[in-house]
């Protein structure tokens, strides 16, 4: 019997595949694939919704109704990759059409091994840096996230740990408009000059304790506003698997991020 999550993420990608068309139609010709992209998909979000920490151990909860090799399902697994990309930007595009006015940016870290063994790790050599995080010192990615005070998430970059937040607020935010609120680690008064649009957007920088800038009560509840993207990388972290150090490819992490993202937005 399969499990009831299997059922009801199964009933939610089906719907998503019909909405927007995921995945095109079966080949009529040629060796059909042993996992349908529909399942890999389903999969992916089983692994990252039931907290699985891998995928070895999703794939014994269905080798029974499986014909196929672990190797063949881990890489059923990381393709659909690219449909989790497609959707999560159909997702963001369809957010900011309906996204509330109050917006908040912020990013977090990834790192991708114990900063221990950052010195002997290849994988994402070539991806990640070291970079500071609230924990100290840390050896992988960054990710910068733009939600809105409903929780709809709106837009969405990974980086190297050592990349400078102001440039990726830039970029991300570029097309976004109203009142959009970051922490200290932003301040920059070229920053909210250039990212001013009269009547259309506004760029709300929490000050440094240091720093003497007057405050109105209504910036100061959208300053506490934060905890709410602060408490989505929570539970990124915590419930969904964002954070990992077990791929062995450069496939297999990219993979973990979108399947864990999108496992978050679905859930």
């Amino acid at each position: 019997m399969l499990p009831l999550l299997y059922t009801k993420l199964k009933h939610i990608v089906t719907h998503l595949a019909h909405s927007f068309k995921l995945f095109p139609e079966t080949r009529k010709s040629g060796r059909p694939k042993k996992i349908p992209n529909s399942e890999s998909l389903i999969f992916a979000l089983y692994q990252h919704q039931s907290t699985r920490a891998t995928k070895k151990s999703v794939y014994d909860d269905f080798k029974n109704t499986l014909s196929c090799s672990y190797k063949t399902f881990v890489v059923s697994v990381n393709q659909v990759a690219t449909v989790a990309l497609r959707l999560l930007f159909i997702l963001m595009r369809l957010g900011r059409n309906h996204a509330h006015l109050v917006k908040y940016t912020d990013a977090t870290d990834l790192p991708v091994c114990l900063k221990k063994n950052a010195d002997r790790h290849k994988t994402m050599r070539w991806l990640s840096g070291w970079g500071p995080s609230s924990k100290g010192w840390y050896y992988g990615l960054k990710m910068t996230m733009t939600r809105d005070h409903a929780g709809r998430l709106l837009a969405l970059r990974f980086t190297a740990a050592n990349v400078d937040d102001r440039k990726v607020f830039r970029s991300i935010n570029q097309n976004i408009n109203g009142i959009i609120v970051a922490d200290a680690g932003y301040v920059s008064k070229a920053l909210e000059q250039d990212m001013y649009r009269e009547g259309k957007r506004w760029i709300l920088i929490k000050p440094f304790k240091t720093m003497k800038k007057l405050m109105t009560a209504w910036q100061e509840r959208l300053y506490r506003g934060r905890f709410q993207i602060e408490f989505d990388f929570r539970n990124l972290k915590l419930f969904h698997g964002l954070v990992t150090s077990l791929p062995r490819s450069i496939n297999g992490y990219i993979a973990n991020y979108l399947h864990a993202l999108l496992s978050f937005v679905l859930a």
